[in-house]
């Protein structure tokens, strides 16, 4: 027992180091995002969420129910920052309903039917 002997190290695992960066979500726009989610489920609008997180852009993708197309997605692409902004919105049928170079701008379509169905 008193002998340790490593383990070799694998390249190719899941504990493989990456090479190329991954691009994410920073706390604040994760807790933006997150609490948008967090008052459409209280709404009763939406029941899941994925995140998807790649080397060229990350993906927030909330559905009404897990079984579904994802009703609305928030993508973060930093390479087109310099041109139409790093954010877009898309819809269930995959079409673009806002881009932005801003996340809270991008967001105020969403919110805006919260706020829709609370007038009621």
């Amino acid at each position: 027992m008193e002998n340790v002997t490593p383990l070799p190290r694998s390249d190719s695992g899941p504990t493989a180091s990456r090479t190329e960066p991954q691009v994410s979500f920073t706390r604040l726009e994760l807790d933006r995002i997150l609490s948008l989610y967090g008052r459409m489920v209280a709404a009763g609008l939406w029941r899941d969420y994925a995140l998807a997180l790649g080397p060229k852009q990350a993906s927030f993708s909330a559905f009404r129910r897990t079984a579904e197309n994802p009703e609305i997605r928030i993508v973060k692409d930093p390479a087109l920052r310099q041109r139409q902004g790093e954010w877009a919105l898309y819809g269930e049928g995959g079409i673009v309903l806002k881009r932005g170079h801003e996340l809270p701008g991008v967001l105020a379509v969403v919110e805006r039917r919260l706020l829709k169905l609370v007038e009621r």
